[in-house]
């Protein structure tokens, strides 16, 4: 890419965003994944220029990069730092949750999170090891929930692969009701004598809500 060169001036098809909705992130190299997350270049430097800038000068260290050490940058403005140093501050959290063990049904929340506001139920399996600490969490299926719908053969997948010690359940209630149905309970014995049978047995099936959380294990249904 020529100096100054922008991401406009690149064909369509090699934009890293564009790459990224196409190929999904981890195609992209460390310089256009800052790319996308600064969006756009400085008066002097096109982005790729300003990532490629950005990545040399940081190395394997740019995670570390405070706010203070991003503003210090030429060409990088106050909002694409503050963009840089949120995502960073995130990928740490992330990555200390995932070292956390599991010991209440509220730490689960980080891991499912993002399913709570959904139209649609999500059914997630977590993946423990033996000290219960997070392996994957995964989205299985999407859709109305029951016994026939979510297999024991699509839960305990990736599990298996996992060479997981044990699985933690999880779905979200669209309608903001976090008892559980009459589905849920077939639902959970079934998955938790696959379970057993497997050697992988289920710690607990959370249903959360916009404003609820419920362990089935604290209520006795496992």
């Amino acid at each position: 890419m020529k100096r100054g060169q922008s991401v406009r001036d690149l064909a369509r098809v090699d934009r890293p965003r564009e790459r990224l909705r196409r190929q999904g992130p981890s195609a992209l190299s460390d310089v256009e994944l800052v790319a996308v997350v600064l969006g756009s270049g400085s008066a002097r430097l096109g982005v790729l220029e300003l990532a490629s800038e950005i990545v040399r000068r940081w190395g394997t260290s740019l995670p570390r990069a405070s706010l203070e050490d991003l503003q210090e940058i030429a060409g990088l403005g106050p909002a694409q730092a503050t963009r840089l140093a949120a995502c960073f501050e995130l990928g740490r959290r992330l990555a200390d949750h995932s070292r956390r063990p599991i010991r209440r049904p509220e730490d689960v929340l980080p891991y499912v999170g993002h399913i709570v506001g959904k139209k649609q139920e999500h059914f997630m399996c977590l993946s423990l090891t033996g000290a219960g600490e997070v392996i994957e969490a995964r989205v299985v299926t999407v859709g109305i929930l029951d016994a026939s719908l979510v297999h024991p053969r699509e839960v305990f997948a990736d599990p298996i692969v996992d060479r997981a010690a044990a699985v933690i359940l999880a779905h979200n209630h669209p309608s903001g009701r976090s008892d559980p149905s009459s589905e849920d309970l077939a639902l959970t014995r079934q998955l938790s004598e696959a379970g057993r049978m497997l050697g992988i047995p289920v710690r607990d099936h959370i249903i959360v809500s916009r404003d609820r959380l419920v362990s089935l294990r604290e209520q006795g249904y496992l």
